[in-house]
This record gives structure tokens, C-alpha cells and sequence, in this order.
């Protein structure tokens, strides 16, 4: 399972993520802090730390750098 999320983020962080309008405010950007928290805490715990952090990306935050 973890393989195939790793998969699913590379395909995005090469194929979607190029053409998107917008800039990450975050450092890792948010698909390298999944990858990373992700291979560090394994696919369950990984996952739930990447959704707690596109959580935190809102418009009127303040972004930063954050690692898992």
C-alpha cells in the first residue's frame, strides 16, 4: 500500500503539479512532506500527518517550513 501512494505522489508531483496556478507556501512543499512522513512513519501514520497538513494550507496562512 505505502508503494502505491508513493506512485500516486510521483505521478502528480510530475504531471499535475506543473500546470497548477499556485505556489506552495510551505517548505517541503506539500506533496514532498506526504512522500517524506509517508516513508518515515508508514502509510497509515504518513498519511494521516499529509492530510493534517493540507489541512493547514488556507488562504490566509501563513505557510513556512515544516517538516515531519
Amino acid at each position: 500500500m505505502q508503494r502505491i501512494a508513493e506512485a500516486i505522489i510521483y505521478f502528480y508531483r510530475k504531471f499535475v503539479s506543473p500546470y497548477a496556478r499556485f505556489q506552495c507556501k510551505f517548505y517541503p512543499s506539500c506533496s514532498q512532506y506526504a512522500l517524506l512522513a509517508i516513508k518515515k512513519y508508514g502509510f497509515v501514520r504518513g498519511t494521516i500527518k499529509a492530510l493534517l497538513r493540507m489541512m493547514k494550507c488556507r488562504p490566509l496562512g501563513s505557510g513556512g517550513i515544516d517538516f515531519p
